[in-house]
């Protein structure tokens, strides 16, 4: 059933109750539509519960009140959306509301609103003990998922997100399954189940279509972008990231700026700083006390300048004051930023000790689709130093920035260069490692290699593993 019809049955019911089950009814409304419509359409379910609220004065409707206001003020991008939320989480706890499952799910949605993921998973219990619908307890279980992959524990999120989507496919709830299954192709990306990924997205996709999902229409692209980056496609994901940033997608999520100082990021690394420079003065910072608050400030400095010692001592520093739990992702990613910056300059000692740090903050995360692309940058240093500082900035195309590209495997006259994903399963078969233990070695499947090899040949002019590994030994 289409959820406008749901959401036009609930307000037709609390038309005729009293005032605090017509608050209730009017929050279900806004649950059913959450995820298809846009904002605006959500402004009138604003005066209706102001009008219950006013009539019943009870601690329930107001904490449903608070709540409503928050979520639809937020997403509109008004000011005092922040203020009711946070009054709505103190109400829920003043009043010990855990037993009641509409005022669970109001507070619920309120920290996560709030950008405080790691506050969902104080009502896991709570979910768990409510006797709810296999609907209800999706749509809860999908936000606790998205709280705790956000927050850093991706093992969990992505488990929770699994089933999530397995309730909601059962109950038929397809807008909440598009949505858990959206947000775990992100997962799968960020752990490296890149084969997963792919299938998720495009089942999200297919789902949000069938709903008609503005909500998750928004956010496919950001968790599009996650996967081009795993896959080491940097082409790919610098132009989902224009988009992302053109939308403003990834708001919600906490990522808004991130997005937008990965992008300035990747054009200032390849020689195009008048371009990060617009992009970064397009925005101000932002305050504190929003996620990665305290990193970006100098992570601007960083891009407008990143061959100053000033600036890379600078964001290094602010490594120490990423402490909360939906840092450690960002503080990972920066750490990876400066370690591959000072390898590519001829420092290793720096280089070692960040990307280690990297390494330790995707391992702890659970992200090993990302510690795998760390990894290729930290073997780089096993090498013999470099007489001279290769040039800042990524040298291939299409991956990550890396301290160099995969080195050995001249392209055929007349074909593109390796990727930098074909380059890292060149120089594993190169190694004379089987398919599986390539696949192994770089945290991807069996079959992502089999794809891989059959361009690499191609580009690379050769027709087996035998005449690759010459073809290296030759030009390398």
């Amino acid at each position: 059933m289409s959820t406008e019809i749901v959401a036009e049955r609930f307000l037709s019911a609390a038309d005729g109750a009293d005032p605090d089950r017509a608050a209730r009814l009017v929050f279900q409304a806004f649950v059913a539509l959450s995820r298809t419509a846009d904002s605006h359409q959500m402004i009138p379910l604003m005066a209706r519960v102001r009008g219950a609220r006013d009539a019943s004065r009870s601690a329930r409707t107001e904490l449903i009140y608070r709540t409503l206001v928050g979520i639809v003020a937020t997403r509109a991008r008004l000011a005092d959306g922040p203020e009711h939320l946070d009054t709505a989480v103190r109400i829920f706890d003043e009043n010990a509301f855990g037993d009641d499952p509409v005022l669970v799910e109001c507070a619920l949605t309120a920290v996560m609103t709030l950008m405080r993921p790691h506050e969902a998973r104080r009502f896991a219990p709570l979910v768990d003990a409510l006797d709810l619908t296999p609907a209800d307890r999706a749509r809860m279980l999908a936000m606790v998922g998205v709280g705790d992959a956000w927050a850093g524990n991706l093992v969990r999120g992505q488990a929770e997100l699994r089933e999530a989507a397995r309730l909601a496919a059962l109950s038929g709830s397809l807008d909440v399954q598009a949505e858990a299954t959206s947000w775990l192709a992100k997962c799968d990306a960020l752990r490296g189940d890149l084969d997963l990924a792919a299938t998720h997205l495009d089942q999200a996709r297919e789902l949000a279509a069938r709903v008609g999902s503005a909500w998750v229409a928004r956010h496919l692209p950001e968790c599009t972008a996650a996967l081009a980056f795993a896959r080491g496609d940097l082409d790919s994901w610098a132009g989902l990231l224009e988009l992302v940033v053109a939308t403003d997608a990834g708001v919600t999520a906490g990522l808004h700026y991130e997005h937008r100082w990965e992008l300035a990021t990747h054009h200032a690394l390849a020689g195009r700083p008048e371009v990060a420079a617009g992009l970064l003065a397009a925005v101000d910072d932002p305050l504190p006390a929003w996620p990665g608050g305290p990193a970006l400030p100098a992570w601007r400095a960083w891009i407008l300048d990143p061959d100053a010692p000033t600036t890379t001592a600078a964001l290094a520093a602010t490594l120490d004051e990423l402490t909360r739990p939906a840092e450690q992702l960002l503080a990972a990613r920066i750490a990876w930023l400066l370690g591959a910056h000072h390898g590519r300059s001829g420092r290793r000692g720096e280089a070692a000790r960040l990307l280690e740090q990297a390494c330790a903050g995707y391992a702890r995360t659970g992200a090993a689709g990302m510690l795998s692309l760390v990894l290729t940058d930290l073997r780089l240093l096993d090498g013999p130093p470099a007489t001279t500082p290769p040039a800042v900035g990524p040298t291939r195309a299409d991956g990550p920035p890396t301290l160099d590209a995969a080195p050995g495997f001249a392209n055929r006259i007349g074909q593109p260069a390796l990727t930098g994903a074909e380059a890292r399963v060149a120089a594993a078969i190169a190694d004379g490692l089987s398919n599986r233990e390539a696949a192994q070695r770089l945290f991807v499947s069996v079959k992502t290699i089999e794809f891989h090899l059959g361009n690499i040949f191609r580009k690379v002019g050769v027709r087996n593993r035998t005449e690759l590994a010459t073809r290296r030994t030759r030009t390398g």
